[in-house]
């Protein structure tokens, strides 16, 4: 009889770990459909990507991408805005099912989480002045005595400045509204910096100065997901394809990188 209880408690045993199991790898494709909700977790204030406006709405290109995901599931979008330095344990708690956040994948993170395919790549990119509209389409081109490049002390764009284009004349400044400043009052005949900020420069300031849109370094950002949840995985890639695809990715990407009129909502 002992070893007959002793049995049965551990098939019990197992059943409960195998149970446990299952439900851990219930994809959260499942878990949004049966709630009806995609909650979506980043933190507001990373222009142009999630902000939140004076009335308290939160705004911004992944904001957008996270509602048509969420219209394409058929379920409500819910955001769940979040502290950076806890937005990967809200994920692996199950506060939300995804980050959408503007997140760069590194090997760190990757040990605790999935990335879907890269959705943007936010490196650093090039304002020229008006001049050199034509002449200049590359940090290449830029690579010569000639020309003067501008950035902020201290940064990535400075680094890249130094590595990429090293023959140009390299002037740097304490803040990179200074810096841009030398392009537009043409003192200088570029600037490199990160794409949201010139992107957002450039919409402010046509006339000035010339973006090239194009990243010469290389800083992928992507959702994610908690790790072993290919189904999920599955989706993401495929709807990141179909939305560059039929033109929606677009549409939101020019609404938020090459326009100005969301500006007058967050300030």
């Amino acid at each position: 009889m002992k070893k007959l209880l002793t049995y049965t408690a551990g098939v019990v045993l197992a059943c409960s770990a195998l149970l446990s199991t299952q439900a851990m790898a219930q994809s959260a494709l499942e878990t949004i459909q049966n709630s009806g909700k995609l909650r979506v977790c980043f933190e507001a204030g990373y222009m142009p990507f999630e902000m939140k406006t004076k009335d308290g709405r939160f705004i911004g290109f992944d904001i957008d991408m996270g509602k048509t995901m969420a219209r394409a599931m058929g379920v409500q979008f819910v955001p769940v805005n979040t502290a950076w330095d806890g937005i990967i344990p809200a994920l692996q708690t199950g506060k939300c099912d995804i980050i959408m956040g503007g997140m760069t994948i590194t090997p760190k993170r990757n040990l605790k989480v999935n990335f879907a395919d890269p959705y943007i790549v936010i490196g650093q990119t090039i304002l020229i002045s008006p001049k050199l509209k034509g002449k200049i389409t590359s940090y290449k081109d830029l690579n010569s005595s000639k020309y003067t490049i501008a950035s902020k002390l201290g940064t990535t764009g400075a680094q890249s400045a130094k590595r990429d284009i090293p023959n140009a004349k390299l002037q740097l400044f304490d803040t990179e509204a200074d810096a841009v400043l030398q392009v537009a009052n043409g003192k200088a005949d570029a600037f490199v910096y990160d794409l949201p900020f010139n992107a957002i420069y450039a919409a402010q300031h046509k006339k000035q100065v010339v973006f090239l849109d194009k990243p010469f370094t290389y800083e992928p950002l992507a959702w994610a997901i908690r790790q072993n949840d290919p189904d999920f995985l599955n989706f993401l890639n495929n709807f990141l394809r179909q939305t560059k695809g039929d033109g929606t990715y677009k549409r939101i990407y020019d609404r938020w990188f090459k326009s100005n009129s969301w500006l007058n909502q967050i300030q």
